[in-house]
Protein backbone atom coordinates (compact mmCIF):
# COMPACT_ATOMS: atom_id res chain seq x y z
CA UNK A 1 0.00 0.00 0.00
CA UNK A 2 1.44 3.41 -1.08
CA UNK A 3 4.91 1.92 -1.72
CA UNK A 4 5.66 4.12 -4.77
CA UNK A 5 4.38 7.34 -3.19
CA UNK A 6 6.14 6.58 0.09
CA UNK A 7 9.45 6.01 -1.68
CA UNK A 8 9.23 9.22 -3.73
CA UNK A 9 8.21 11.42 -0.79
CA UNK A 10 11.03 9.96 1.32
CA UNK A 11 13.52 11.13 -1.32
CA UNK A 12 12.03 14.64 -1.19
CA UNK A 13 12.34 14.81 2.60
CA UNK A 14 15.91 13.43 2.55
CA UNK A 15 16.90 16.17 0.13
CA UNK A 16 15.90 18.77 2.77
CA UNK A 17 17.69 17.07 5.66
CA UNK A 18 20.92 18.71 6.71
CA UNK A 19 20.34 21.85 4.65
CA UNK A 20 20.31 24.11 7.69
CA UNK A 21 17.85 26.89 7.03
CA UNK A 22 15.51 26.46 4.09
CA UNK A 23 15.30 28.98 1.31
CA UNK A 24 12.45 29.79 -1.04
CA UNK A 25 14.40 27.99 -3.76
CA UNK A 26 14.72 24.79 -1.67
CA UNK A 27 11.03 24.81 -0.84
CA UNK A 28 9.97 25.43 -4.45
CA UNK A 29 12.02 22.43 -5.59
CA UNK A 30 10.65 20.22 -2.77
CA UNK A 31 7.07 21.26 -3.58
CA UNK A 32 7.65 20.52 -7.28
CA UNK A 33 8.87 17.02 -6.43
CA UNK A 34 5.89 16.41 -4.13
CA UNK A 35 3.57 17.52 -6.94
CA UNK A 36 5.15 15.08 -9.40
CA UNK A 37 4.99 12.28 -6.82
CA UNK A 38 1.25 12.83 -6.28
CA UNK A 39 0.49 12.98 -10.00
CA UNK A 40 2.43 9.75 -10.58
CA UNK A 41 0.38 8.20 -7.75
CA UNK A 42 -2.72 8.94 -9.88
CA UNK A 43 -4.09 11.62 -7.55
CA UNK A 44 -6.72 13.82 -9.22
CA UNK A 45 -5.11 16.93 -10.80
CA UNK A 46 -7.54 19.34 -9.09
CA UNK A 47 -6.74 17.78 -5.71
CA UNK A 48 -2.99 17.98 -6.39
CA UNK A 49 -3.23 21.68 -7.29
CA UNK A 50 -5.15 22.58 -4.13
CA UNK A 51 -2.82 20.43 -2.01
CA UNK A 52 0.36 21.98 -3.47
CA UNK A 53 -0.93 25.57 -3.21
CA UNK A 54 -1.70 25.04 0.48
CA UNK A 55 1.62 23.28 1.26
CA UNK A 56 3.63 25.97 -0.54
CA UNK A 57 1.85 28.85 1.23
CA UNK A 58 2.50 27.31 4.65
CA UNK A 59 6.06 26.18 3.84
CA UNK A 60 7.07 29.70 2.80
CA UNK A 61 5.87 31.08 6.12
CA UNK A 62 8.40 32.48 8.58
CA UNK A 63 7.86 29.61 11.04
CA UNK A 64 9.41 27.14 8.59
CA UNK A 65 12.03 29.39 7.00
CA UNK A 66 13.45 30.31 10.42
CA UNK A 67 13.07 26.86 11.97
CA UNK A 68 16.12 24.89 13.17
CA UNK A 69 14.44 21.70 11.89
CA UNK A 70 13.03 22.85 8.55
CA UNK A 71 12.77 19.32 7.12
CA UNK A 72 10.62 18.20 10.06
CA UNK A 73 8.45 21.30 9.74
CA UNK A 74 7.97 20.59 6.03
CA UNK A 75 7.03 16.95 6.72
CA UNK A 76 4.48 18.14 9.31
CA UNK A 77 2.91 20.49 6.77
CA UNK A 78 2.65 17.70 4.17
CA UNK A 79 1.19 15.33 6.78
CA UNK A 80 -1.43 17.88 7.91
CA UNK A 81 -2.47 18.57 4.32
CA UNK A 82 -2.71 14.84 3.51
CA UNK A 83 -5.05 14.42 6.49
CA UNK A 84 -7.04 17.45 5.33
CA UNK A 85 -7.67 16.16 1.79
CA UNK A 86 -8.60 12.68 3.06
CA UNK A 87 -11.32 14.01 5.32
CA UNK A 88 -9.63 15.31 8.51
CA UNK A 89 -11.12 12.72 10.88
CA UNK A 90 -12.54 9.20 10.87
CA UNK A 91 -16.22 8.92 9.93
CA UNK A 92 -18.18 6.17 11.69
CA UNK A 93 -21.40 4.54 10.51
CA UNK A 94 -24.59 6.41 11.33
CA UNK A 95 -27.07 3.63 12.18
CA UNK A 96 -30.20 5.14 13.71
CA UNK A 97 -33.11 2.93 12.58
CA UNK A 98 -34.18 -0.52 13.77
CA UNK A 99 -33.25 -2.39 11.74
CA UNK A 100 -30.60 -0.10 10.26
CA UNK A 101 -30.06 -0.49 6.52
CA UNK A 102 -26.69 -0.21 4.77
CA UNK A 103 -26.98 -0.12 0.98
CA UNK A 104 -23.82 -1.04 -0.95
CA UNK A 105 -23.53 0.27 -4.51
CA UNK A 106 -20.80 0.37 -7.16
CA UNK A 107 -19.61 -0.87 -10.50
CA UNK A 108 -19.19 -4.56 -11.29
CA UNK A 109 -15.77 -5.89 -10.35
CA UNK A 110 -15.20 -3.50 -7.44
CA UNK A 111 -15.45 -6.32 -4.89
CA UNK A 112 -18.93 -5.36 -3.67
CA UNK A 113 -20.19 -8.84 -2.75
CA UNK A 114 -17.03 -9.73 -0.82
CA UNK A 115 -17.15 -6.32 0.85
CA UNK A 116 -20.75 -6.94 1.93
CA UNK A 117 -19.59 -10.06 3.78
CA UNK A 118 -16.56 -8.27 5.24
CA UNK A 119 -18.74 -5.43 6.52
CA UNK A 120 -21.29 -7.88 7.97
CA UNK A 121 -18.47 -9.75 9.73
CA UNK A 122 -17.05 -6.46 11.08
CA UNK A 123 -20.48 -5.43 12.43
CA UNK A 124 -21.14 -8.87 13.93
CA UNK A 125 -17.84 -8.63 15.85
CA UNK A 126 -19.04 -5.35 17.34
CA UNK A 127 -22.16 -7.07 18.69
CA UNK A 128 -24.69 -6.46 15.90
CA UNK A 129 -27.14 -9.07 14.61
CA UNK A 130 -26.65 -8.76 10.83
CA UNK A 131 -28.66 -9.98 7.84
CA UNK A 132 -27.07 -10.04 4.38
CA UNK A 133 -29.39 -9.49 1.41
CA UNK A 134 -28.54 -10.85 -2.06
CA UNK A 135 -30.09 -8.20 -4.31
CA UNK A 136 -27.72 -8.64 -7.27
CA UNK A 137 -29.79 -10.79 -9.64
CA UNK A 138 -27.82 -9.94 -12.81
CA UNK A 139 -24.24 -11.06 -12.25
CA UNK A 140 -23.93 -14.84 -12.69
CA UNK A 141 -23.17 -16.59 -9.38
CA UNK A 142 -23.40 -13.36 -7.31
CA UNK A 143 -26.11 -14.87 -5.08
CA UNK A 144 -24.21 -18.16 -4.70
CA UNK A 145 -21.06 -16.24 -3.83
CA UNK A 146 -22.81 -14.26 -1.08
CA UNK A 147 -24.43 -17.41 0.32
CA UNK A 148 -21.03 -19.15 0.52
CA UNK A 149 -19.45 -16.13 2.17
CA UNK A 150 -22.35 -15.85 4.62
CA UNK A 151 -22.02 -19.52 5.53
CA UNK A 152 -18.27 -19.16 6.11
CA UNK A 153 -18.84 -16.39 8.69
CA UNK A 154 -22.12 -17.83 10.04
CA UNK A 155 -24.28 -14.89 8.94
CA UNK A 156 -27.68 -15.50 7.34
CA UNK A 157 -28.27 -14.45 3.73
CA UNK A 158 -31.74 -13.51 2.48
CA UNK A 159 -32.23 -14.56 -1.15
CA UNK A 160 -35.92 -14.17 -2.03
CA UNK A 161 -37.17 -14.92 -5.55
CA UNK A 162 -33.76 -14.25 -7.20
CA UNK A 163 -35.51 -12.17 -9.89
CA UNK A 164 -36.77 -8.80 -8.69
CA UNK A 165 -34.23 -6.75 -6.63
CA UNK A 166 -36.81 -4.27 -5.29
CA UNK A 167 -39.12 -7.10 -4.18
CA UNK A 168 -36.19 -8.99 -2.61
CA UNK A 169 -35.20 -5.95 -0.54
CA UNK A 170 -38.80 -5.26 0.54
CA UNK A 171 -39.30 -8.84 1.72
CA UNK A 172 -35.86 -8.90 3.37
CA UNK A 173 -36.67 -5.81 5.45
CA UNK A 174 -39.95 -7.34 6.59
CA UNK A 175 -38.14 -10.55 7.50
CA UNK A 176 -35.43 -8.60 9.39
CA UNK A 177 -38.05 -6.75 11.48
CA UNK A 178 -39.82 -9.96 12.43
CA UNK A 179 -36.59 -11.83 13.18
CA UNK A 180 -34.91 -9.26 15.45
CA UNK A 181 -32.04 -8.32 13.13
CA UNK A 182 -30.69 -4.85 13.91
CA UNK A 183 -28.58 -4.30 10.75
CA UNK A 184 -29.39 -5.22 7.14
CA UNK A 185 -26.61 -5.08 4.51
CA UNK A 186 -27.86 -4.86 0.91
CA UNK A 187 -25.60 -6.21 -1.85
CA UNK A 188 -27.05 -4.44 -4.89
CA UNK A 189 -26.21 -5.07 -8.55
CA UNK A 190 -23.33 -3.42 -10.35
CA UNK A 191 -22.72 -2.87 -14.04
CA UNK A 192 -19.61 -2.62 -16.18
CA UNK A 193 -20.48 1.06 -16.62
CA UNK A 194 -23.08 3.52 -15.29
CA UNK A 195 -26.39 3.37 -17.17
CA UNK A 196 -29.88 4.79 -16.68
CA UNK A 197 -31.50 1.42 -15.96
CA UNK A 198 -29.00 0.69 -13.20
CA UNK A 199 -29.45 4.09 -11.55
CA UNK A 200 -33.26 3.92 -11.72
CA UNK A 201 -33.22 0.57 -9.97
CA UNK A 202 -30.88 1.82 -7.23
CA UNK A 203 -33.06 4.92 -6.74
CA UNK A 204 -36.12 2.65 -6.31
CA UNK A 205 -34.32 0.54 -3.70
CA UNK A 206 -33.19 3.68 -1.89
CA UNK A 207 -36.70 5.15 -1.83
CA UNK A 208 -38.26 1.92 -0.62
CA UNK A 209 -35.62 0.93 2.02
CA UNK A 210 -34.77 4.41 3.39
CA UNK A 211 -31.16 3.35 4.13
CA UNK A 212 -29.15 4.80 7.00
CA UNK A 213 -26.00 4.51 4.88
CA UNK A 214 -25.41 4.39 1.12
CA UNK A 215 -21.80 3.33 0.68
CA UNK A 216 -20.14 3.11 -2.70
CA UNK A 217 -17.58 0.30 -3.03
CA UNK A 218 -14.63 1.58 -5.08
CA UNK A 219 -11.73 -0.41 -6.54
CA UNK A 220 -8.47 1.38 -5.64
CA UNK A 221 -6.73 -0.05 -8.69
CA UNK A 222 -8.79 1.71 -11.38
CA UNK A 223 -7.44 5.17 -10.59
CA UNK A 224 -9.12 8.30 -11.97
CA UNK A 225 -12.08 6.35 -13.40
CA UNK A 226 -13.07 5.59 -9.80
CA UNK A 227 -13.31 9.31 -9.01
CA UNK A 228 -15.45 9.94 -12.11
CA UNK A 229 -17.93 7.12 -11.32
CA UNK A 230 -18.03 8.15 -7.65
CA UNK A 231 -19.04 11.67 -8.68
CA UNK A 232 -21.89 10.30 -10.81
CA UNK A 233 -23.13 7.90 -8.11
CA UNK A 234 -23.04 10.69 -5.53
CA UNK A 235 -25.02 13.00 -7.83
CA UNK A 236 -27.81 10.42 -8.28
CA UNK A 237 -27.91 8.71 -4.87
CA UNK A 238 -26.43 11.24 -2.42
CA UNK A 239 -23.89 8.81 -0.99
CA UNK A 240 -22.99 8.83 2.70
CA UNK A 241 -19.48 7.51 2.11
CA UNK A 242 -17.10 5.07 0.45
CA UNK A 243 -15.43 1.74 1.03
CA UNK A 244 -12.19 1.52 -0.95
CA UNK A 245 -11.18 -2.06 -1.79
CA UNK A 246 -7.97 -3.74 -2.99
CA UNK A 247 -5.75 -1.25 -1.18
CA UNK A 248 -3.19 -4.03 -0.75
CA UNK A 249 -2.92 -4.39 -4.53
CA UNK A 250 -2.39 -0.70 -5.35
CA UNK A 251 1.12 0.65 -4.77
CA UNK A 252 0.07 4.20 -5.77
CA UNK A 253 -2.90 5.19 -3.58
CA UNK A 254 -4.31 7.98 -5.74
CA UNK A 255 -7.98 7.05 -5.22
CA UNK A 256 -7.84 7.32 -1.44
CA UNK A 257 -6.25 10.78 -1.76
CA UNK A 258 -8.83 12.06 -4.25
CA UNK A 259 -12.26 10.60 -3.74
CA UNK A 260 -13.32 12.28 -0.50
CA UNK A 261 -11.99 15.70 -1.47
CA UNK A 262 -13.74 15.64 -4.86
CA UNK A 263 -17.15 14.40 -3.64
CA UNK A 264 -17.22 15.83 -0.13
CA UNK A 265 -18.16 12.38 1.23
CA UNK A 266 -15.88 10.42 3.59
CA UNK A 267 -14.07 7.13 3.08
CA UNK A 268 -15.38 4.99 5.97
CA UNK A 269 -13.60 1.65 5.44
CA UNK A 270 -10.79 0.13 3.41
CA UNK A 271 -10.25 -3.44 2.22
CA UNK A 272 -6.62 -4.45 2.79
CA UNK A 273 -6.53 -8.09 1.66
CA UNK A 274 -8.49 -11.06 0.39
CA UNK A 275 -9.33 -12.58 3.78
CA UNK A 276 -12.74 -11.84 5.28
CA UNK A 277 -11.22 -9.94 8.22
CA UNK A 278 -8.86 -7.85 6.04
CA UNK A 279 -11.13 -4.87 6.56
CA UNK A 280 -10.36 -1.68 8.52
CA UNK A 281 -12.07 1.51 9.56
CA UNK A 282 -10.48 4.42 7.70
CA UNK A 283 -8.48 6.93 9.74
CA UNK A 284 -7.00 9.80 7.64
CA UNK A 285 -4.26 10.55 10.19
CA UNK A 286 -3.13 6.91 10.32
CA UNK A 287 -3.10 6.56 6.54
CA UNK A 288 -1.13 9.82 6.23
CA UNK A 289 1.43 8.37 8.66
CA UNK A 290 1.72 5.22 6.52
CA UNK A 291 2.21 7.28 3.36
CA UNK A 292 5.04 9.18 5.06
CA UNK A 293 6.68 5.98 6.33
CA UNK A 294 5.81 6.72 9.96
CA UNK A 295 3.95 3.45 10.48
CA UNK A 296 0.56 2.88 12.07
CA UNK A 297 1.10 1.40 15.52
CA UNK A 298 -2.45 2.18 16.72
CA UNK A 299 -4.05 0.02 14.02
CA UNK A 300 -1.53 -2.75 14.72
CA UNK A 301 -2.38 -2.68 18.46
CA UNK A 302 -6.13 -2.70 17.76
CA UNK A 303 -5.72 -5.59 15.33
CA UNK A 304 -3.68 -7.55 17.88
CA UNK A 305 -6.21 -6.92 20.66
CA UNK A 306 -9.06 -7.99 18.37
CA UNK A 307 -7.48 -11.06 16.77
CA UNK A 308 -4.95 -12.57 19.18
CA UNK A 309 -5.72 -14.87 22.10
CA UNK A 310 -4.43 -12.73 24.98
CA UNK A 311 -4.18 -15.62 27.43
CA UNK A 312 -2.22 -17.75 24.96
CA UNK A 313 0.22 -14.95 24.17
CA UNK A 314 0.83 -14.21 27.87
CA UNK A 315 1.50 -17.90 28.57
CA UNK A 316 3.93 -18.08 25.65
CA UNK A 317 5.66 -14.89 26.81
CA UNK A 318 6.21 -16.34 30.29
CA UNK A 319 7.53 -19.60 28.82
CA UNK A 320 9.98 -17.69 26.62
CA UNK A 321 11.29 -15.63 29.53
CA UNK A 322 11.70 -18.83 31.57
CA UNK A 323 13.46 -20.48 28.58
CA UNK A 324 10.86 -23.26 28.72
CA UNK A 325 9.19 -22.79 25.35
CA UNK A 326 9.11 -25.67 22.87
CA UNK A 327 8.68 -25.94 19.12
CA UNK A 328 5.04 -26.76 19.90
CA UNK A 329 4.75 -23.31 21.51
CA UNK A 330 6.45 -21.79 18.47
CA UNK A 331 3.89 -23.54 16.24
CA UNK A 332 1.05 -21.99 18.29
CA UNK A 333 2.73 -18.59 18.06
CA UNK A 334 2.90 -18.81 14.27
CA UNK A 335 -0.83 -19.69 14.15
CA UNK A 336 -1.66 -16.66 16.28
CA UNK A 337 0.51 -14.29 14.22
CA UNK A 338 -1.14 -15.45 10.98
CA UNK A 339 -4.40 -14.00 12.32
CA UNK A 340 -2.88 -10.52 11.91
CA UNK A 341 -2.58 -10.93 8.14
CA UNK A 342 0.32 -10.90 5.66
CA UNK A 343 3.79 -9.97 6.90
CA UNK A 344 3.86 -7.07 4.42
CA UNK A 345 0.84 -5.39 6.03
CA UNK A 346 2.40 -5.74 9.50
CA UNK A 347 5.79 -4.38 8.43
CA UNK A 348 4.31 -1.19 6.96
CA UNK A 349 2.59 -0.44 10.29
CA UNK A 350 5.94 -0.29 12.10
CA UNK A 351 7.54 3.18 12.12
CA UNK A 352 10.97 3.25 10.49
CA UNK A 353 10.76 -0.43 9.56
CA UNK A 354 13.76 -1.46 7.41
CA UNK A 355 13.31 -2.54 3.82
CA UNK A 356 13.18 -6.32 3.74
CA UNK A 357 12.59 -8.92 1.07
CA UNK A 358 8.98 -9.55 2.09
CA UNK A 359 8.30 -12.17 -0.56
CA UNK A 360 11.19 -14.34 0.62
CA UNK A 361 10.35 -13.66 4.28
CA UNK A 362 6.79 -14.89 3.72
CA UNK A 363 8.09 -18.00 1.96
CA UNK A 364 10.56 -18.69 4.78
CA UNK A 365 7.80 -18.43 7.40
CA UNK A 366 5.69 -20.92 5.45
CA UNK A 367 8.65 -23.32 5.18
CA UNK A 368 9.33 -22.98 8.92
CA UNK A 369 5.69 -23.76 9.67
CA UNK A 370 5.77 -26.75 7.28
CA UNK A 371 8.86 -28.16 9.05
CA UNK A 372 7.28 -27.89 12.50
CA UNK A 373 3.98 -29.34 11.24
CA UNK A 374 5.87 -32.36 9.87
CA UNK A 375 7.19 -33.21 13.34
CA UNK A 376 5.35 -35.46 15.78
CA UNK A 377 4.05 -33.83 19.03
CA UNK A 378 6.84 -35.62 20.91
CA UNK A 379 9.49 -34.20 18.55
CA UNK A 380 8.12 -30.67 18.95
CA UNK A 381 8.22 -30.94 22.73
CA UNK A 382 11.70 -32.51 22.80
CA UNK A 383 13.78 -31.67 19.68
CA UNK A 384 16.81 -33.45 21.17
CA UNK A 385 15.39 -36.79 19.99
CA UNK A 386 15.68 -35.66 16.35
CA UNK A 387 18.30 -37.98 14.86
CA UNK A 388 19.34 -38.19 11.20
CA UNK A 389 16.50 -40.50 10.06
CA UNK A 390 13.85 -38.35 11.77
CA UNK A 391 15.25 -35.21 10.14
CA UNK A 392 15.16 -36.88 6.70
CA UNK A 393 11.50 -37.82 7.29
CA UNK A 394 10.62 -34.26 8.41
CA UNK A 395 12.41 -32.72 5.40
CA UNK A 396 10.51 -34.98 2.98
CA UNK A 397 7.19 -34.35 4.72
CA UNK A 398 7.64 -30.55 4.62
CA UNK A 399 9.08 -30.31 1.11
CA UNK A 400 12.32 -28.83 2.49
CA UNK A 401 15.88 -30.05 3.03
CA UNK A 402 17.70 -31.53 6.03
CA UNK A 403 19.86 -28.39 6.02
CA UNK A 404 16.77 -26.23 6.50
CA UNK A 405 15.58 -28.48 9.33
CA UNK A 406 19.00 -28.15 11.00
CA UNK A 407 18.96 -24.37 10.51
CA UNK A 408 15.59 -24.09 12.26
CA UNK A 409 16.77 -26.27 15.17
CA UNK A 410 19.94 -24.18 15.50
CA UNK A 411 17.92 -20.94 15.60
CA UNK A 412 15.63 -22.47 18.21
CA UNK A 413 18.57 -23.48 20.44
CA UNK A 414 20.18 -20.05 20.06
CA UNK A 415 16.90 -18.40 21.11
CA UNK A 416 16.66 -20.65 24.18
CA UNK A 417 20.25 -19.83 25.12
CA UNK A 418 19.56 -16.12 24.76
CA UNK A 419 16.48 -16.42 27.01
CA UNK A 420 18.51 -18.28 29.66
CA UNK A 421 21.11 -15.51 29.71
CA UNK A 422 18.38 -12.89 30.07
CA UNK A 423 16.73 -14.89 32.87
CA UNK A 424 19.98 -15.13 34.88
CA UNK A 425 21.03 -11.56 34.17
CA UNK A 426 24.14 -12.58 32.24
CA UNK A 427 23.17 -10.73 29.10
CA UNK A 428 23.97 -7.00 29.10
CA UNK A 429 21.66 -5.07 26.82
CA UNK A 430 22.27 -1.54 25.49
CA UNK A 431 18.75 -0.63 26.63
CA UNK A 432 16.36 -1.29 29.51
CA UNK A 433 13.55 -3.84 29.24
Amino acid sequence: MFENLQEKLSKVFRSLTGQGRLTERNINEAVRQVKLSLLEADVNFKVVKEFIDSVKAKALGEEVLKSFTPDQQFIKIVRDELINIMGKSSASLNLKHHPSVIMLVGLQGSGKTTTAAKLANYLRKSGRNVLLVAADVYRPAAIDQLEKLGKSIQINVFVGDKKNPVKIVREALEYAKNSQYNVVVLDTAGRLHIDEEMMNELEQIKQMSNPDEILMVVDAMIGQDAVNSATEFNKRLDLTGFIVTKMDGDARGGVILSISHITGKPVKFIGVGEKIDAFEQFYPDRVAARILGMGDVLTLIEKAERELDKEKMETMGKKMLQAEFTLEDFQEQLKEMKKLGPLSSLIEMLPGAPKVDLENSEKQLKRTEAIINSMTPEERRNPKILNASRKIRIAKGSGTTVQEVNKLLKSYEEMKELMKKMKHGKLKLPFKI
